[in-house]
């Protein structure tokens, strides 16, 4: 294990703290989605305004100790700041099971500029689960709590916080206040709750009572997940887990401007509605974007998965675009259609 005393590494930065919400306005953040949200689409998305912090996706941990250059890839906004050309804070999340190699690697993290860390606990992928990472660790609260203890110690003399994101649980949620006990006493300061286990993947619906549940027994802040995919979901969540604060997914795909509405109605404020074509108009902006990242085929199938997620918020009218670019080849075609669409919307 690291010594609870050991210097900072060459390259460290001063952090910040995690957000913390404010008498009138929510936490709104994007949440972390493998092979989706890159840092290129977290600057898309945030821009668009109302994001509290944004969280990057996993860095695997097993047992090697990862270079900078690793979590620069994940997240290159680590150069900057560890904030999004916009302004919105990024945290970096691992995802592993070994404490030690967790601590040790969180160190690095903190070299390479990280301000906050996060610990995934959700990750419901067979590749991930099979190894003892992401949701499958629910199974065993004190290894949740070994794991987070580890990395909280690596990171408390560093001034870095340690946040995390679970289920609630993997087959059943048994386990759920278990886990969320073991995450605050090995010293998270901040916990999203996935309202749905492993087994449940991604059908809803979110079990946003258990976010009351897991939040009566938390003395840090808690935010909810899963199934708010309008303004009208967001209101039905707080009045069912009472919980304000919450952290978007697909949706922040489906609807960018929905952490701006958000922000909007607590401030009382008119909430300016999303249209279809607005979205349509992102992902034409996204495709026309400088993406050396990627080869042009990997763009083609990500704004097909785009697409795809689309159809659970925009019904029909996204179904007729997808159907009308899947054969799409390259970004061209693409955008073309994509502009057709629009001009009929």
């Amino acid at each position: 294990m690291i010594h609870p005393t050991a210097k900072p590494e060459e390259g460290y930065h001063q952090p910040s703290t995690v957000a913390v919400p404010s008498a009138c306005s929510p936490l709104v953040a994007l949440a972390p989605m493998e092979g989706v949200i890159d840092a290129l689409t977290r600057d898309l998305i945030t821009r668009q305004g109302g994001w509290s912090f944004c969280v990057t996706e996993f860095v695997r941990i097993t047992q090697d100790k990862q270079p900078r250059r690793v979590f620069h890839r994940i997240c290159p906004e680590l150069r900057q700041n560890a904030l999004t050309p916009a302004g919105v804070p990024v945290h970096l999340q691992l995802l592993g099971s070994d404490p030690e190699m967790l601590a040790i690697n969180a160190r690095v993290a903190a070299s390479a500029g990280a301000k906050v860390v996060d610990l995934n606990f959700g990750c419901p992928a067979k590749t991930v689960n099979r190894h003892l990472g992401g949701a499958s660790l629910l199974r065993y609260p004190e290894q949740v709590y070994a794991a987070a203890r580890a990395v909280a110690d690596a990171l408390r003399p560093l001034g870095i916080p340690l946040t995390a994101k679970m289920r609630l649980g993997y087959q059943d949620t048994e386990l759920a206040l278990d886990n969320a006990r073991a995450l605050q006493e090995a010293g998270i300061s901040q916990l999203v709750v996935h309202a749905r286990t492993k087994v449940q993947g991604y059908k809803p619906p979110a079990q946003w009572e258990w976010v009351a549940r897991i939040a009566e027994v938390m003395d840090v802040p808690v935010l909810a997940n899963g199934e708010i995919w309008t303004l009208e979901d967001y209101q039905r969540c707080v009045a069912v887990s009472g919980i304000r604060d919450v952290m978007l997914g697909r949706t922040a795909m489906t609807d960018p401007w929905l952490a701006r509405q958000i922000r909007q109605h607590h401030a009382g404020e008119a909430v300016t509605a999303t249209e279809f074509g607005q979205v349509l108009q992102l992902l034409v902006q996204w495709l026309q974007q400088p993406a050396q990242a990627y080869q042009e085929d990997v763009r083609v199938m990500r704004t097909k998965q785009w697409l795809v997620m689309l159809r659970l918020r925009w019904g029909e009218a996204a179904h007729q675009v997808f159907d009308a670019c899947k054969r799409c080849e390259t970004e061209d075609e693409l955008i073309g259609f994509l502009d057709q669409a629009i001009r009929i919307l």
